[in-house]
């Protein structure tokens, strides 16, 4: 299986541009552990067609560990906005510095040290220890885990079946060509075993799957049943001062902990499940101002869906700013640095 697999992948592998693909490997390339981990981050919870003008903007911005260790952490969570999980850009600095400041800019090697650093749990510890120094590793994402549990026919459902498949997918880990066999088994999934619609006929281990040969294997894996995401409510406050492409927002940071921690949000309340305990626009209201309604929006979180009502005012120059707030610019909204609740609580009040 091993075999069938990586010659597939030699023929049909993505190019992406973080990997190193095996003929410029061979011509004498090596990976970049800094640039794989960068594109490790960047790939949690995203796709790789989202991911990849980010990880090409960090390069550009940051070319090495050591130049992103030395950017102020408020540029590189503007920069991360829109890619979502804002721990994860925390979390990335936090790394950076780490490995700029303790390990002289090198990453460590081995599961245990990756694991040490910020932001790196088991998956992309694993993850980086293969493709960036092609060392033996066993890489489980949610393209490997479908491929398992259909090759496996494997009933038990997620999440609680992930030790299992774990423990299958070690079983067929190359430790001879351990990066390239990560890569692949992840384009496999990525590529021709597909949520819907797998292209069977083209995969290298049509002979092996036992979900393809029961003619089942769009039911795997096999997911617990997902309970109704609850509903939180809140008050946002766009405030606006100037015109045309000269127009600013006000924002203020948000707490480090939590939930979008360390972004930038418009003035509001706290996000509530009861949307009678809100204040009163009155009550909330940050500034004294002649305030239109112009919400609601919404947004859906991984463990909940929020919903806005939106209130938007032209800021007068007798009106005092709160403590902690400043203006940025509305356009284009992505340079202030906005997460994407946030974009569109401003797109409302515009």
């Amino acid at each position: 299986m091993r075999r069938s697999l990586l010659a597939w992948y030699d023929r049909q592998g993505r190019e992406l541009p973080w990997r190193i693909r095996p003929e410029a490997r061979a011509a004498g390339r090596v990976a970049d552990p800094y640039a794989v981990w960068l594109s490790e981050i960047m790939l949690q919870q995203t796709t790789v067609a989202h991911a990849a003008p980010y990880y090409a903007r960090f390069l550009i911005l940051w070319p090495t560990v050591h130049d992103l260790a030395k950017a102020p952490r408020e540029d590189v969570m503007a920069e991360w906005a829109g890619l979502g999980y804002y721990a994860r850009a925390r979390n990335l600095h936090a790394c950076a510095k780490v490995v700029s400041e303790t390990l002289n800019g090198t990453f460590p090697s081995s599961l245990e040290g990756l694991r040490a650093l910020p932001g790196i749990g088991e998956y992309t510890a694993h993850a980086i220890r293969a493709a960036a120094f092609d060392l033996p590793a066993s890489v489980v994402d949610a393209n490997v885990e479908r491929v398992i549990t259909r090759i496996f026919r494997f009933n038990a459902p997620l999440p609680a079946a992930k030790p299992d498949i774990r423990k299958h997918a070690s079983t067929l880990a190359d430790p001879d060509r351990s990066g390239d066999y990560a890569q692949a088994i992840m384009d496999l999934g990525a590529v021709i075993c597909t949520p819907r619609a797998p292209s069977c006929g083209s995969c290298p281990w049509q002979t092996h799957c036992a979900a393809r040969e029961a003619g089942d294997q769009e039911i795997y894996p096999v997911k617990a049943a997902k309970k109704a995401k609850p509903v939180r409510h809140g008050l946002a406050f766009v405030v606006l001062r100037g015109e045309g492409e000269g127009r600013e927002v006000l924002v203020r940071t948000r707490p480090d902990k939590g939930l979008l921690g360390g972004m930038l949000e418009v003035p509001g309340t706290d996000w509530l499940d009861d949307a009678q305990a809100l204040p009163s626009m009155a009550e909330a209201a940050p500034l004294a101002l002649d305030w239109r309604k112009t919400g609601p929006i919404s947004h859906v979180f991984t463990h909940f869906e929020l919903r806005l009502t939106v209130f938007a005012a032209p800021f007068t120059k007798q009106a005092k700013l709160p403590d902690g707030t400043r203006w940025v610019a509305v356009h284009p909204i992505r340079a202030a640095g906005l997460p994407t609740v946030m974009k569109k609580a401003v797109q409302a009040g515009l």
